[in-house]
């Protein structure tokens, strides 16, 4: 039984059950592939349920603002996913609908390969075969591949071969097998290989090197960074502005970002650590009580404090304003 067959085998018993598989509607399918980028399905699921229920179509999406879509993604994280996805839903609204080919979907803001192929392929039976994470282990593994993953020559090496392996009449199905089979069988950690159905065929379990595939190129530095916060609290009001362009968290809100020792502040959590991909973010969290608006920046401006929660915030300026409520 070639690979091929096994795989969509196995999916027919081992399919996980998703809100997303049970529909072709290209704007449902878009939608989970973007909140599931750099998100689990288990924390990515009721995000999906949410916008699905406010924004049931891709013109109610496009018609929203920046602000409601990202204050509805606010503690998934990577915020460009967002920004991008409302960007996107304009651009087919222009359009007059969704794009049915894989260049058309790929023309979409935040669309790359491997979105456009498991768009293209699971609404509308496009022969692109999808080339993530777990295909890459799952592939590597199985073929005893060891080019890094992360190199242009492992990029083309693993996408020409999961396309060899797409059978033209199922890519649905095996694009959707492929991603499962991953998640579920061959996890990056402990996999089940002794009840894997390709263990015989696996490279990698034969010669004992599932642990060492796929192979990543490590290139990424990590950079470390301190911030302080005040927390202003003067008659019931607050203080925010939203964080510009160029930098982390573009578009959404924060308390006064200063450097300023300030007589009177109260500190509430020092040295809070962050972890985002290309660096490591510490904080320190002030709340400052006066009787007069102090002089702020001109960017920043004055609102009820229980309307704080109106505003979307990263994750680690929500984990500071738990601190008030303590």
């Amino acid at each position: 039984m070639s690979f091929t067959t096994m795989i969509l085998q196995w999916f027919k018993e081992n399919g996980r059950a998703l809100p997303w598989r049970e529909t072709r509607d290209p704007y449902a399918i878009w939608l989970s592939e973007i909140i599931l980028q750099q998100t689990r399905i288990e924390q990515g699921r009721p995000y999906w349920e949410r916008f699905m229920k406010r924004w049931p179509t891709v013109e109610a999406l496009a018609n929203a603002t920046e602000d409601e879509v990202l204050r509805e993604w606010q503690g998934l994280g990577y915020y460009s996913r967002a920004r991008n996805l409302h960007t996107a839903a304009k651009q087919v609204l222009v359009r007059g609908g969704f794009p049915t080919t894989i260049e058309g979907i790929k023309s979409l803001k935040g669309v790359g390969d491997y979105t456009a192929a498991a768009i293209g392929s699971i609404a509308f039976d496009l022969p692109a075969a999808v080339v993530d994470g777990n295909v890459y282990r799952v592939l590597s593994r199985h073929y005893g591949i060891d080019t890094p993953i992360n190199t242009t020559e492992g990029k083309k090496e693993f996408t020409v071969l999961a396309q060899s392996l797409l059978p033209a009449t199922q890519a649905s199905a095996f694009n959707q097998a492929m991603m499962d089979f991953g998640a579920i069988q061959c996890t990056p950690s402990n996999p089940n290989c002794p009840s894997c159905p390709l263990a015989e065929s696996c490279v990698a379990f034969r010669e004992g090197h599932v642990s060492e595939l796929p192979v990543k190129q490590k290139t990424l530095k990590i950079k470390e960074r301190h911030l302080t916060y005040v927390y202003v609290r003067c008659n019931g009001q607050t203080a925010l502005h939203r964080r510009p362009a160029g930098d982390i968290w573009q578009g959404l809100y924060e308390p006064w970002l200063t450097e300023q020792v300030l007589c009177g502040a109260v500190l509430l959590r020092q040295n809070v650590k962050h972890v985002l991909t290309h660096r490591i973010l510490y904080a320190d969290f002030w709340l400052w009580e006066v009787e007069e608006r102090p002089q702020l920046p001109d960017d920043y401006f004055w609102i009820k404090e229980e309307e704080v929660g109106n505003y979307a915030v990263p994750r680690l300026i929500e984990i500071l304003l738990e601190t008030l409520n303590t």
